[in-house]
């Protein structure tokens, strides 16, 4: 009993501590809301700060970052806030507007209720609102103040570094530097108690000092050695074999980087380091990643090896000064990253800081200017000089030479002004881009390298998803980019927050979050309707009695209409209000009305198409003075495929408001007429009866209703007649047209009936012109009797073949084997 009731007890209190400890949480945590009375005061501060403008760097930052957590809190409790106040805002919808006669009175109560309810829910989101407007206000001047005073210190003047007295106080400076790091360390080392420490810590320094060492002296010759012996292996470096040597290339950068960690960390251990070697340490990453880095790429641009990973069309020579050139940059980079520590550290003389900067600028400037000349050589060799363009990385490659060469110039003039600062800031930040511009066509490379590997292919052919993958890879390499050039974190998160809160107009916000649950639910939405017009088409349609041009309708409405209603799933997804898409689009239907009149024109004709079905897929018509078979209906326009083997796109206003004539619309039959002329003296009633048996005997001629004979007239040449019949199909036109008339031929000369040609008699107005023969030879006819033998010789063609055309083709008729 008394064991129960311990328990009982302990679970009692405990209830009790986490009672106390969820009430202490919302009393005091997110949902208790920001306290506004620390907000004002923190607030306050910032503005004195902002208006004195004498803070520190560190003092600026740290107060942003207290305004950032402040305008983080004024959003959450806004969001939290405004779900009650939809709440309450629906329900006041749900009631609607008061009529012109009033309301009953529990109604007027109930909306009085509801909005009393609703100003007070709005009264924190309000204050939270402006207090978050008020926090961006005060983070967007620390973003001002802070640039102008980065702005100040590379523009502010300083002594020009060409002054012959500025040299020895620097190097005397800068020997105090190193001198006063040598003596810490021996300090450190004379202290009997750090010989203690030292002792204990000894095989831990020894195992870290030993890694560094190897690592350090010998991981670039390893990878080196392993690079040679894979690529010497054969001859043909598939693209597998090409993307394993470039990943073993990696080595030459992290084999080398573990050892100078390792290193760093056998001198922490021993605990040596005073103040100044312990800024020498914390750079010690970054500078020996600078250096690898640049070294790498010029191992990579600039290769040694036979076969190269880049390949670069540059001499031995030229490649050796490119790979020297890459190694001296990064070194160069490295020095420049200590320099501008330790200037700081140890207050440097401005003298002292322009000598210093000034020769290191000149020395990587000249780097610069070499790697520029080097990559403007390969892309000369790039040219085409048959085509009349230049290629992408040709174009990118001579801008970059243009860019570095101008900035190495630049910054050099710029430094010998005085303002060594900006001028050793641009040529450090082209420096460092041209590094990262490297790494990127490397990069690039290596994509192609993979998809060709992916899809089973070793030339460098780029598809389009490697494209698309060193475009993304492009964009992420721009916050990089900007840091290089001077952005400051602080900014690009500011930029980031921007993004994520979205883009607000016209009461829609688009943010990522909003654009990919978009994109997601509409993919999906699509891949529905695209299976669902697959079940039409192949299992539900077939085995109804739809034509085929009323099949391809269904399927292409089930389409618009899946299409549409995935579009409405995805806005009432993303939590976009449509009543604000519906003023949009009703904003942007005037622009479409008066600009895109004819396209929105043919879309609803296409419609009325898919529809009405005046015309189908397979039909035979006219329109607009083309005649073919119609091969594809689309929302905008129709293809036809004309009997000339070409397609001509119609659109589909044309076939709504034109006249079309559809020559197998409903069925296939239709009606063929073969004129026939026959000589003077004939028996028409034996020509009548002859073209009936040829007629009668066709196959394609149906029986019912049967040919006709018609004996049309007296020509000028010939008696005319001509043969109707109605054929099973009219594509066949041509075929049989051409059938009836071979064996009109064969039946006309059996029977012995003449098929006449037009005759005309000459008439010589003048016949002694003719007759009369100079005595030195011919004499010259004048022009009217030229003219009438000529006419003499002229021949009239045959009715048959002016009504067949120049080859004996009907125009405009289809035929069978055309088909």
């Amino acid at each position: 009993m008394r064991a129960f009731a311990r328990t009982l007890l302990a679970a009692t209190l405990c209830l009790v501590v986490w009672m106390t400890a969820v009430w202490a949480q919302s009393a005091s945590g997110p949902d208790a809301g920001p306290n506004y009375e620390d907000w004002r005061s923190v607030a306050a501060r910032a503005e004195l700060a902002i208006e004195n403008n004498r803070a520190s760097e560190g003092a600026m930052t740290e107060l942003r970052k207290q305004l950032v957590d402040w305008r983080r809190q004024f959003a959450a409790d806004s969001s939290r806030s405004s779900v009650s106040s939809q709440t309450l805002e629906a329900q006041l919808n749900r009631l609607g507007p008061v009529p012109e006669g009033g309301e009953a009175a529990d109604v007027a109560a109930e909306r009085q209720r509801l909005e009393t309810q609703l100003s007070e829910a709005q009264a924190p989101i309000r204050q939270a609102e402006l207090a978050q407007a008020e926090a961006n206000e005060l983070i967007r001047a620390i973003d001002a103040l802070l640039r102008d005073r980065q702005t100040e210190l590379l523009l502010e003047p300083g002594p020009i570094p060409l002054i012959p007295s500025l040299w020895p106080a620097a190097f005397v400076e800068v020997g105090k530097t190193i001198r006063l790091l040598t003596l810490e360390f021996e300090g450190n080392w004379k202290q009997q108690r750090l010989r203690h420490e030292l002792r204990k810590s000894l095989p831990l320094m020894l195992f870290y000092l030993a890694i560094g060492a190897l690592l350090v002296t010998r991981g670039m010759r390893w990878t080196d050695a392993a690079l040679s012996r894979i690529v010497s292996q054969s001859e043909h470096m598939s693209a597998l074999r090409w993307i394993s040597v470039f990943l073993l290339s990696f080595g030459q950068v992290l084999l080398p980087m573990l050892g100078a960690v390792a290193l760093a960390e056998a001198v922490y251990a021993t605990d040596l380091a005073g103040l100044r070697g312990g800024v020498v340490l914390s750079l010690l990453p970054q500078m020996t990643f600078e250096l690898l880095v640049a070294k790498w790429l010029g191992e990579r641009f600039f290769s040694r090896h036979e076969r190269p990973l880049m390949p670069v069309n540059l001499t031995e020579k030229d490649k050796r000064r490119g790979r020297r050139a890459a190694t001296v940059l990064g070194a160069l980079l490295a020095l420049a990253t200590l320099t501008s520590e330790m200037s700081r550290f140890e207050s440097w003389d401005r003298g002292t800081e322009s000598v210093v900067f000034f020769v290191l600028c000149v020395l990587a400037a000249f780097c610069l200017v070499q790697i520029a000349l080097l990559g403007k050589k390969h892309a000369h060799s790039l040219t085409d000089e048959t085509s009349l363009s230049r290629s992408a990385l040709e174009q990118m490659l001579r801008i970059l030479a243009v860019f570095a060469m101008g900035a190495a110039v630049v910054g050099i003039a710029v430094s010998l002004a005085g303002l060594v600062r900006g001028g050793s800031f641009l040529i450090f930040s082209t420096a460092k881009t041209m590094l990262l511009v490297g790494f990127l066509l490397v990069s690039q490379r290596v994509i192609q390298k993979v998809y060709a590997a992916l899809e089973g292919r070793d030339d460098d052919e780029s598809s389009l998803a490697a494209v698309i993958t060193g475009i993304a890879m492009v964009i992420a390499a721009l916050p990089i980019l900007a840091l290089t050039w001077g952005v400051r974190t602080a900014d690009l998160q500011e930029l980031w927050t921007q993004w994520n809160n979205g883009l607000s107009f016209s009461g829609l916000t688009l943010s990522p979050r909003v654009i990919l649950i978009l994109i997601v639910v509409f993919v999906i939405g699509h891949g529905i309707t695209r299976l669902m017009q697959s079940f039409l088409r192949d299992n539900i349609l077939p085995k109804t009695r739809v034509d085929v041009g009323g099949q391809t309708a269904i399927v292409s409405g089930a389409g618009y209409i899946g299409n549409f209603i995935a579009i409405l799933v995805a806005l009432s997804i993303a939590g976009i209000n449509l009543s604000n898409v519906a003023l949009f689009a009703g904003a942007l239907s005037v622009g479409i009305g008066f600009g895109l009149q004819t396209i929105v024109s043919n879309f609803v004709s296409g419609i009325i198409l898919l529809i009405e079905r005046p015309v189908s897929e397979g039909d035979w018509i006219e329109v607009g003075g083309q005649m073919g078979y119609v091969r594809d209906i689309s929302v905008r326009s129709t293809r036809i495929e004309t009997f000339d083997r070409t397609d001509v796109v119609v659109p589909n206003s044309d076939l709504i408001s034109g006249t079309v004539t559809n020559y197998t619309r409903g069925n296939t039959v239709g009606r063929v007429i073969v004129p026939v002329g026959v000589a003077y003296g004939t028996d028409t009633r034996r020509v009548e009866k002859i073209l009936m048996e040829i007629a009668e005997g066709h196959p394609m001629v149906l029986a019912n209703p049967g040919p006709a004979v018609v004996f049309q007239g007296f020509g000028a040449d010939a008696l005319d007649f001509e043969i109707r019949a109605i054929l099973r199909d009219v594509n066949w036109m041509l075929t049989v047209k051409s059938d009836l008339n071979h064996a009109i031929a064969e039946r006309f000369v059996a029977e012995g009936i003449e098929i006449p040609f037009a005759q005309r008699d000459i008439w010589l107005r003048n016949p002694e012109a003719l007759r009369a023969a100079p005595a030195t030879g011919p004499k010259p006819m004048d022009a009217e009797a030229r003219a009438s033998v000529v006419s003499a010789k002229s021949k009239l063609t045959p009715p048959d073949a002016e009504d067949m055309g120049g080859d004996g083709t009907a125009e405009g008729e289809p035929d069978g084997e055309g088909r």
